[in-house]
């Protein structure tokens, strides 16, 4: 088992260790999902959530074993790198590997349980969401601040933005990390990377509108292009689902 730890305090690591040894029989379920299984621990009044990632193919077993870093790693790596760029994210606190000399199995993921109000998904969900054009703009703002940090979030989706009102002025913060790039951003490329977000227009020309004022680029272009996106992006999800239904028709 690999063990890295962000702390160095012993006690607190040891606890740590202890939630993922007995990960199966202890803590709170958060969420179950199709891919991953996240629970919640306290430890000593502190709430860590631990994310263990499903098992991979046999393929990528041995891919993870010597060429690429596992899932884990690079949540930990890059939470640590956002932290280092003042890019709101729940703090790092550990990762595990499990392993066999030739095979990978399997990897946890450890960081701090962050209270919040919504995600980004309530305001694409609940368009008359309670103060919902400050929270888009403000989100937005949040947006092109990654972009010229050169962030590229990858899984820059609906649900991957805990959102904290903080009385009128929003924080946000990434979660869901293993999928990201650090590099110099275009145009096109910082589009596509907001094309994730939304199936409504409105809150395409909304948050089009505040990317223009942040950025200067025209908002007729910023908007022609991520509407585009957006809609490319709606088709290429919906024909994946249908060939995935009937590729699994029997389930």
């Amino acid at each position: 088992m690999i063990k890295v730890f962000a702390s160095t305090n012993k006690e607190f690591n040891d606890k740590l260790a202890s939630c993922v040894t007995n990960f199966a029989s202890h803590g709170d379920v958060l969420n179950d999902g199709e891919r991953n299984i996240i629970k919640t621990f306290d430890i000593k009044g502190v709430k860590v959530n631990i994310k263990s990632f499903k098992r991979p193919n046999l393929i990528n077993r041995f891919v993870y074993r010597f060429f690429r870093k596992s899932k884990a790693q690079r949540s930990f790596e890059y939470a640590q790198r956002l932290k280092d760029l003042e890019v709101g994210t729940p703090q790092p606190f550990a990762y595990f590997e499990i392993s066999t000399p030739f095979i990978f199995k399997d990897s946890y993921y450890i960081s701090e349980h962050l209270p919040h109000d919504l995600t980004f998904r309530e305001l694409t969900d609940t368009l008359d969401h309670p103060d919902h054009e400050n929270l888009l703009r403000a989100f937005t703002r949040f947006s092109y601040q990654l972009h010229q940090k050169g962030i590229n979030f990858l899984d820059h989706s609906p649900g991957n933005t805990l959102i904290q009102k903080n009385s009128g002025k929003p924080k946000f913060f990434l979660v869901d990390l293993n999928r990201m790039c650090f590099e110099s951003m275009d145009f096109n490329t910082r589009m596509k990377n907001l094309s994730k977000l939304t199936i409504h227009e409105s809150v395409v020309k909304t948050m089009s509108n505040e990317y223009a004022k942040c950025s200067g680029e025209d908002e007729q272009r910023i908007f022609e292009t991520l509407w585009k996106d957006t809609q490319d992006f709606q088709y290429r999800f919906h024909r994946k689902r249908k060939l995935k239904k009937k590729l699994k028709f029997w389930k």
